[in-house]
C-alpha cells in the first residue's frame, strides 16, 4: 500500500522545501528561505487551491496556441492559432511549427500594445539620427522588416520584506563666540525595524534577451494590465519562458533587498552623517504573476556580434547597444586631423 508523498513549495521561489532537523523548520535549498511547518502548510494549501481554479483556463490556452521552434538557435515562439510565424526574431532564420504549448505556460495578465508598428519605426529612426557612426544597413528598410512586436514573458513579484537596520548618526552644530569657534557633535544610536511591501518587481523570463536591455525600457504601467486572453496575441509573437521563478528569484530578491535598504537609509536623512552598522533585510513572502509585456524587438548581426534594440510597446521608451561602423569613425577622425593640420599650416603662413 503506497501513500502519495506531499511536496511543499517555497513561498518565495517555488522550489522544493526540505525539513531541517536542527532548525526545526523547512528550508529552501535554492534561495535559503526558512519557514515554520505551519507557514509552509498554509502556503501549500493556497497554492493547490489556486492551481485548481486555473485548470480550466490552462486547458483552453493549450488548445488555442501555436508553438514554433527555431532550428538554428532553439528559440520557441508562441502565437494564437490564427497567426503564422515565419522567422525567428532572434536570428532571423525560418521557424517550423512544433505543436501546442502546455497550459502551465498560460499567463495570468497581459499589457496590450499601445505603440503601433509605424510609431515604433519612427522611434527607431529618431534614435538612429542621434548616432553618427551606425552602419547604413542597420537603418535600412530591409532591417526594419525584422522588427517584431513581441510579448516578452515576465515574472512580476510582490515581496514582503522584514528590515532591521542600526546606525550611528551624528548631528553637528557650530557657532562663534568672541575669538573662539565652537563645534558640538551629538551622536545617536538609531534603530529601524520595519515591514515593507513591494509591488510589481519585474524580471524577464527569457534567457535569450539581455536582462539589462529589458530593465532599460522599464517601467511598465501595471494599471494597463488585462486578464489574459488569446485575442491579445493576434498579429503578434510571444516568447515562451525558459527561466522559471526559482531562477529569477535572486534578481527579484536583490531588488527588494536593495530597495528596502535604501528606504531605511532614507529615513535617516535628517542627520549630518550616518554610519550603518547593521542592515538585515529578509524576504518573507513573494507572490507571483506570470505576465506578458509588450516590446518591439529587433536584433542585428554585425561583424560576428549580435546587437539588440527594444522599445517599450506601452510607453515608447527605447534602449539598445548601437553597432559602431569603424570605417565611418576613422574617416571622421582623419578629417578632423586634416582640418587641424591645415589650420596649423595656415597659421604658420600668416605668422610668416
Amino acid at each position: 500500500m503506497s501513500k502519495d508523498v506531499q511536496q511543499y513549495k517555497c513561498p518565495n521561489c517555488a522550489a522544493e522545501l526540505r525539513f531541517n532537523p536542527r532548525k526545526q523548520g523547512v528550508v529552501c535549498e535554492y534561495c535559503e528561505s526558512f519557514f515554520t511547518p505551519e507557514e509552509c502548510k498554509a502556503a501549500n494549501e493556497q497554492r493547490q487551491e489556486k492551481e485548481k481554479q486555473e485548470a480550466p483556463r490552462r486547458e483552453e490556452f493549450a488548445e488555442g496556441n501555436n508553438l514554433y521552434v527555431c532550428p538554428s538557435c532553439g528559440a520557441e515562439l508562441v502565437t494564437d492559432k490564427n497567426t503564422v510565424a515565419s522567422e525567428c526574431y532572434y536570428c532571423h532564420n525560418p521557424v517550423v511549427l512544433k505543436g501546442r504549448l502546455e497550459g502551465e505556460y498560460r499567463p495570468a495578465r497581459v499589457i496590450p500594445f499601445k505603440i503601433s508598428r509605424e510609431d515604433a519605426e519612427g522611434i527607431f529612426r529618431d534614435w538612429c539620427k542621434k548616432r553618427w557612426f551606425l552602419p547604413k544597413s542597420f537603418m535600412s528598410d530591409s532591417q526594419l522588416l525584422h522588427m517584431a512586436g513581441v510579448y516578452v514573458p515576465f515574472w512580476v513579484a510582490d515581496c514582503s520584506v522584514h528590515g532591521v537596520m542600526r546606525a550611528v548618526c551624528k548631528k553637528n552644530r557650530s557657532w562663534t563666540s568672541g575669538d573662539y569657534r565652537y563645534t558640538e557633535i551629538k551622536e545617536y544610536d538609531v534603530f529601524r525595524d520595519a515591514g515593507i511591501r513591494f509591488h510589481g518587481i519585474p524580471a524577464d523570463g527569457s534567457s535569450k534577451i539581455e536582462d539589462e536591455l529589458m530593465e532599460a525600457i522599464e517601467p511598465f504601467d501595471y494599471d494597463g494590465a488585462k486578464d489574459f486572453e488569446m485575442a491579445y496575441l493576434s498579429g503578434f509573437l510571444s516568447d515562451k519562458y525558459d527561466v522559471n521563478k526559482a531562477q529569477v528569484f535572486p534578481r527579484i530578491r536583490n531588488r527588494a533587498v536593495n530597495g528596502s535598504d535604501a528606504l531605511l537609509r532614507g529615513s535617516m536623512a535628517g542627520y549630518d552623517s550616518v554610519r550603518v552598522t547593521q542592515s538585515d533585510m529578509q524576504v518573507l513572502r513573494t507572490d507571483w504573476l506570470y505576465m506578458l509585456l509588450p516590446v518591439w524587438f529587433m536584433t542585428y548581426q554585425y561583424k560576428g556580434r549580435q546587437y539588440g534594440f527594444a522599445i517599450n510597446g506601452q510607453t515608447g521608451k527605447q534602449a539598445g547597444t548601437p553597432p559602431l561602423n569603424t570605417g565611418k569613425l576613422l574617416g571622421v577622425c582623419a578629417l578632423i586631423v586634416a582640418a587641424f593640420a591645415l589650420i596649423g599650416l595656415l597659421g604658420g603662413w600668416l605668422i610668416a
